[in-house]
């Protein structure tokens, strides 16, 4: 068949609904490539900082991946600022709605959060509420969050910063977005991977 015959979803038979999982699943295997595509767009977005949102994204994984940050964290870097063109308000959450089916829980709050988190070094020179990251003072990934807002996000300004472009890191997003989606060896609920490997950092910057 081309189309299903249905025209309201309570009338479509086993058969189609078993079509329509193989048109999805063929249209889900490319979501890396479109992510990809969108981070292009940043370069579009938010002017007026000394680099664009896509040099601030690349820099923040560039920064993880010196780090000896392992693949969850490095893509969760790059897209970390993903939703700022398409949900500017919620740009966190978002990102964080994109890598939750196929990073750790980790990683993923800590995207969800990062806004709240990064408020600490401005909002109140704008009349906000500095302190925002304050509720999530007992949760289990707060300090991962602090680490990676200072180590990697409100770091990654800086024009003379030796960035790897996006090609660099378009293996890693291809890697992480082929997973199955919500496997729980990914998701990993509760554990907790250190943003930093000093030895992986060091084997790293040997081959640079």
């Amino acid at each position: 068949m081309d189309t299903v015959k249905f025209t309201a979803m309570k009338d479509g038979t086993k058969e189609e609904y078993e079509f329509l999982a193989a048109h999805e699943a063929e249209f889900a295997s490319g979501t890396a490539e479109r992510l990809l595509d969108a981070l292009v767009q940043l370069d579009e977005g938010l002017s007026g900082y000394k680099i664009t949102r896509l040099g601030h994204s690349l820099q923040a994984a560039t920064r993880a991946w010196r780090d000896g940050a392992d693949i969850d964290w490095i893509v969760a870097a790059v897209l970390h600022d993903i939703g700022d063109i398409y949900a500017p308000y919620n740009h966190d959450e978002y990102a964080a709605s994109i890598l939750k089916p196929f990073v750790r829980e980790q990683c993923t709050w800590v995207v969800e959060k990062h806004g709240d988190f990064q408020r600490l070094y401005y909002a109140h020179l704008v009349g906000g509420n500095q302190h925002a990251r304050d509720r999530y003072a007992d949760h289990l990934y707060y300090d991962d969050c602090d680490e990676f807002c200072e180590r990697w996000d409100q770091a990654s300004f800086d024009p003379t910063y030796d960035t790897f472009d996006i090609e660099f890191f378009r293996p890693m997003v291809m890697e992480v977005f082929a997973r199955k989606a919500y496997d729980p060896k990914v998701t990993r609920i509760g554990e907790r991977v250190p943003l930093l490997d000093p030895v992986v950092a060091a084997q790293r910057a040997a081959k640079a």
